[in-house]
């Protein structure tokens, strides 16, 4: 053994064994003779090196000792030798090559701007073009955008990358297409995968499912970084008109989103902001066909950027050559959303919100200027209860009260519009201060329109419930009556963002019925949610153009065949009692209790929001609740 072990390695310059080179100088130029030797070699088994160097590219990122040796000018020669010479290509493993060899720039560029720039110098960005231009296959498009995405965001060489006209044209291209691309050339036929993207995919470690799901991920990462690459662009006025006078990439951006699996990346949004910021993109913005819509509904959500859109609509209502455009539908949202604290690191988003309701109100026509009314009004009642005695705020607190516990009577008995306006009635009661109690009336109320078949109503009170709340978007009513509204019309991911979120918030209760499972999570929270995740697959429209995966043996499975939509139904659909009347009653003794303590009550609903949604026989069918919980009653 110990002879064994003392054998000098047969193979002359082996990377492994000069990285373990105890002289430094003599390692270092070991490793830059490599580096140069390395292209116009033949030898089998030279994936294993270039393999090591990318698992050191993703260690050590900002470790300069490659880059001074020549590394940038390895992987762009491999790079193209993959290109040129598919005989070596498809020779032993080769074909792993160029995709380690774009990753390992894209590494090393992805931090540091000296780096990129000694990237630039050594000639990368016109193999990683090749690349993008799809050359080889969807693998490598993604991490040469990956690189070029990189490069592009650095002053000092994005006009290196910007000089290269085609990159910004092909980014588009990719960024519309990329799901289709996947789809139809990886996804829907397993039995024909190459077997290199599969084990790039998983790494040797998994089946067709671990494949499928890696597959779904990385689509999502090509489109989103596609998306990062051209918003680099975008921050240049001068090609602002290349992309603007694409209204059908414009109008497919609110769509663009990274999904459950790439939840990092702001993807459509993010450069939708960015196009924004300018006056040059407003215009066309505002101009697409169903634009408003979109960007309003991710305001009105708990996407994880929905301050962009919110910023969106602020700039577009702010210029004069846009506001008259969008003025009608971005109000009522705003206004929606004017009692907004903090969000995330944006303090006081709601004061900026008022602030340009007010501005803007002048140029508006009359029902937006009475929205705008209705809330400045409102913070002007904040400032006057400031200074009223505490005892008249309390006076005023337990008439709120009296007309809520009215409204609930009404709702026990089926006049759910009589309900509504006791709510309505209550929340013109409330003191503005009284937070708490304030949620419970806008989240009661959008259950009372839910009934109503009113979903926009209902999407408009239980945003400004959510609002409201501390943390803003944690009412865990709150989400599931949104999710049911924008169920009701149709709109997958914002309905399941908040679902997703309401299962969250059960997931945290100390509700002692729900601890007392094993499972905390509502069924009919999860049956929404899968029925969401279907409609809001990253693949649902190339599944729907190229037709369902095809396996081997078995018959065709076209999308969409294996719905379970008979155990879930919206609010618009199901038939509850007598037009979802019946048995909507309130427990006696919980409203009491509510009645003699409310103060306490309020304090105690927040700590474990949602706690009485509880499914029964007599009022539940297919997972609705048709019984308004009943603290919040």
């Amino acid at each position: 053994m110990e002879k064994a072990s003392s054998q000098e390695c047969p193979y002359p310059g082996c990377f492994f064994c000069v990285m373990k080179e105890g002289n430094p100088s003599k390692r270092r130029s070991c490793i830059l003779k490599f580096f140069r030797d390395l292209p116009s070699q033949d030898d089998d088994g030279q994936v294993l090196p270039i393999s090591g160097l990318w698992n050191t590219a993703m260690a050590h990122p900002n470790d300069p000792e490659f880059i001074d040796l020549g590394i940038f000018e390895c992987m762009s020669a491999l790079i193209w030798k993959g290109l040129k010479n598919r005989r070596w290509l498809s020779h032993d493993q080769n074909i792993y090559i160029p995709y380690y060899a774009a990753h390992i720039i894209g590494s090393y560029t992805m931090n540091m701007e000296e780096f990129a720039e000694r990237a630039v110098e050594a000639g990368v960005i016109p193999p990683l073009v090749e690349l993008l231009r799809g050359r080889l296959t969807w693998v490598e498009q993604r991490v040469a955008v990956r690189a070029l995405g990189h490069l592009a965001t650095y002053p000092s060489t994005f006009a290196s990358v910007a000089n290269h006209g085609e990159i910004l044209e092909l980014a588009v291209q990719l960024g519309m297409s990329s799901l289709e691309i996947v789809y139809s050339h990886f996804y829907q036929y397993p039995d024909r995968r190459l077997s290199y993207h599969c084990d790039l995919l998983t790494r040797g470690m998994g089946g067709v499912e671990m494949e499928s799901r890696k597959a779904e991920e990385w689509a999502s990462q090509l489109q989103c970084w596609s998306l990062q690459l051209i918003n680099c662009f975008a921050f240049k006025p001068e090609f602002l008109p290349a992309l603007c006078n694409k209204p059908e990439f414009l109008v497919s951006l609110p769509v663009m989103w990274g999904g459950l699996v790439n939840e990092n990346s702001p993807a459509g949004i993010g450069l939708l902001r960015t196009i924004c910021q300018h006056k040059l993109g407003r215009g066309p913005v505002s101009s697409c066909s169903g634009m408003m819509e979109a960007l309003c509904n991710i305001a009105r959500s708990s996407d994880d950027w929905q301050y962009m859109a919110i910023e969106c609509l602020l700039w577009l209502l702010q210029d004069p050559s846009t506001s008259h455009k969008v003025v009608d539908k971005v109000v009522p949202t705003l206004v929606d959303l004017a009692e907004i604290t903090n969000l995330g690191d944006h303090k006081k988003l709601g004061d900026s919100i008022v602030s340009v309701l007010q501005e803007c109100s002048g140029s508006m026509g009359n029902r937006s200027r009475e929205l705008i009314e209705e809330t400045v009004n409102s913070r002007q009642r904040l400032k006057w209860e400031k200074s009223m005695p505490k005892e008249d705020l309390h006076i005023k607190q337990a008439a709120a009260l009296v007309v809520k516990l009215e409204g609930n009577s009404l709702f026990s008995s089926g006049d759910i519009a009589g309900a509504a306006e006791k709510y309505s009635e209550a929340l013109s009661l409330c003191p503005m201060r009284s937070k708490k109690e304030r949620v419970v009336l806008y989240s009661n109320r959008a259950q009372c329109h839910l009934l109503l078949q009113q979903p926009l109503v209902a999407i408009s009170d239980a945003t400004r419930a959510l609002s409201l709340h501390n943390p803003v978007n944690r009412h865990a009513k709150s989400l599931w009556r949104r999710a049911q509204a924008y169920d009701m019309l149709g709109l997958a991911k914002e309905s399941l963002l908040d679902a997703i979120l309401f299962i969250n918030e059960c997931s945290q209760s100390n509700d002692p019925d729900l601890s007392m499972r094993q499972n905390k999570v509502p069924d009919y929270a999860e049956r929404l949610v899968k029925k969401q995740m279907r409609a809001a697959w990253l693949f649902k429209e190339a599944a729907l153009k190229h037709g369902g995966v095809h396996r081997k043996g078995e018959e065709r499975e076209v999308y969409g065949n294996e719905s379970d939509d008979s155990e879930w139904e919206t609010a618009s659909e199901s038939d509850i009692g007598d037009d979802g009347r019946d048995h909507m009653g309130l427990d006696d003794e919980e409203e009491e209790e509510e009645v003699e303590g409310h103060g306490e009550k309020w304090k105690n609903r927040e700590k474990s929001s949602d706690k009485n949604e509880k499914t029964s026989a007599k009022g539940m069918r297919h997972g609705y609740s048709i019984k308004l919980a009943e603290e919040e009653m």
